[in-house]
């Protein structure tokens, strides 16, 4: 079962947290933190369980490694990769995703833009959302679409924000589409471009 929930009257995804499954094999996709909630489920899984799985993993830009790539090295994994981001591991993703064989469970953890990056590049090889294992860890940074120029603005922050391609100031709404796999912006002061609210971190 899926663990994204949507909230009753709105779009935006909440995340659970990562649980073994019985399945022939594993694909695993971690970004940053998200490492600590790998070795949390290797820690949970039975034996031989890494011996089955395929972790890909971005270091992320948030904050130091600190050690945590040697650590998910050292747990035994079938195949292991590193990346810097979580959007130069999407390639090696949608890689995995057209090998994907009956009976592998999905497996995704990171902050929020990495698990939009994650959870989109999964559902546009055609997986169910709700059958992917999805969990949280890190930051709580947004990717955002612009609605007006379309353009994705990576690891906002604040509320508002600017938009990285036209410079609109946007009003960062719960909204979420997950087609996009981003939060939907919308300009804050349309009727009056010289009312610039001050912006304030939200969603570090």
């Amino acid at each position: 079962m899926s663990s994204i929930r949507y909230a009753e009257f709105k779009s935006r995804p909440y995340y659970g947290v990562l649980e073994p499954a019985s399945a022939l094999e594993h694909l695993i996709v971690a970004e940053g933190e998200g490492a600590h909630a790998v070795m949390e489920l290797v820690a949970k899984a039975p034996a031989g369980f890494t011996s089955q799985a395929t972790l890909l993993y971005a270091e992320g830009p948030y904050s130091p490694d600190n050690g945590n790539t040697e650590a998910l090295r050292e747990l035994g994994f079938a195949r292991f990769h590193t990346s810097a981001t979580a959007a130069a591991a999407v390639p090696r993703l949608e890689g995995a995703l057209e090998r994907l064989k009956m009976s592998t469970e999905v497996y995704l953890t990171g902050s929020e833009s990495a698990l939009s990056i994650f959870v989109k590049a999964c559902t546009d090889a055609g997986l169910d959302y709700q059958g992917l294992q999805t969990e949280h860890r890190g930051s709580l940074a947004r990717r955002v679409q612009c609605v007006h120029c379309k353009g994705i603005t990576e690891n906002v922050t604040t509320q508002p924000a600017t938009c990285a391609h036209c410079g609109l100031l946007l009003l960062v709404r719960d909204h979420y589409s997950r087609r996009i796999g981003a939060f939907q912006g919308v300009n804050i002061n349309a009727e009056d471009p010289s009312d610039i609210p001050a912006k304030e971190e939200m969603f570090r």
